[in-house]
């Protein structure tokens, strides 16, 4: 865990998983220079599929790795029912810090994705490898509505109370509640790329003095147009607690 939390307590994972998703999307169709982007910018930990920890293993020795092992349905399928492809053990041969799963939570998902968690976490318990659960109430596609606090409050809870060492969940007005009900760390995911850098930074911002961990972002990091210096700017949010103002100078290359 003190690969991917640092001795505040935090983190800055950046989430570049997408590729099975959308194919090579604009930030990641070379993930090596992505990856030195991030590493430069002050990053902690990446969230990345098999074939990159692979193919870009020694580019990976300097950042906390975490590894998917599920598949999204792709841009051509439908739903939010991720499959598990990889058993935890093969990610610990890949040198992986830990390992990621999303859990669909609702109609027609529960029973597959539960029983998927409890594997992972059976296997990462008895190895010492830490597992994330990435849980959206509705999915990642699905109605904005589910999206509640009380929805959220619920769904890390219930992760939480399946064993999950570290949650990955969207942030909503009110994530005090969330972080008071849930014992795990909850880092907050990006979602769709914000046109907004000022609110985006105060999103950060809010979450951390509410009490989250840090987060797990990826179309807002490496899809921004200054990655680098986005990178820094949270990276600074995060670990310096620093204001959103002081961090938006940093993106725009002030400081």
């Amino acid at each position: 865990m003190r690969r991917i939390f640092k001795k505040d307590g935090k983190t800055f994972i950046v989430a570049m998983d997408h590729g099975t998703v959308d194919g090579a999307l604009p930030g990641i169709e070379k993930p090596g220079e992505t990856i030195e982007k991030i590493i430069k910018g002050g990053a902690d930990a990446v969230i990345v599929n098999v074939g990159v920890a692979k193919k870009f293993a020694d580019k990976l020795t300097d950042i906390g790795l975490i590894l998917r092992l599920d598949v999204p349905p792709t841009f051509l399928n439908e739903g939010h029912e991720t499959r598990l492809i990889y058993e935890a053990e093969y990610a610990l041969k890949l040198g992986a810090d830990a390992v990621i799963v999303y859990v669909g939570v609702g109609k027609e998902v529960e029973n597959t994705a539960f029983s998927a968690l409890g594997r992972v976490v059976k296997y990462c318990d008895e190895v010492g490898l830490p597992v994330c659960a990435e849980v959206v109430p509705g999915g990642f596609d699905g109605d904005i509505s589910l999206r509640t606090l009380d929805n959220i409050a619920k769904t890390t809870r219930i992760v939480c109370e399946l064993g999950a060492d570290f949650i990955k969940a969207p942030y909503v007005k009110g994530f005090e509640k969330v972080t008071q009900e849930t014992f795990c760390p909850i880092v907050i995911l990006g979602g769709p790329k914000k046109e907004d850098e000022m609110g985006f930074l105060a999103m950060i911002s809010d979450s951390i003095s509410e009490g989250g961990k840090g987060v797990a972002m990826g179309r807002n990091i490496w899809g921004h147009r200054d990655p680098l210096n986005m990178t820094r700017a949270v990276a600074a949010l995060i670990h310096q607690g620093i204001k959103a103002e002081e961090a938006y100078q940093i993106l725009k290359g002030a400081n």
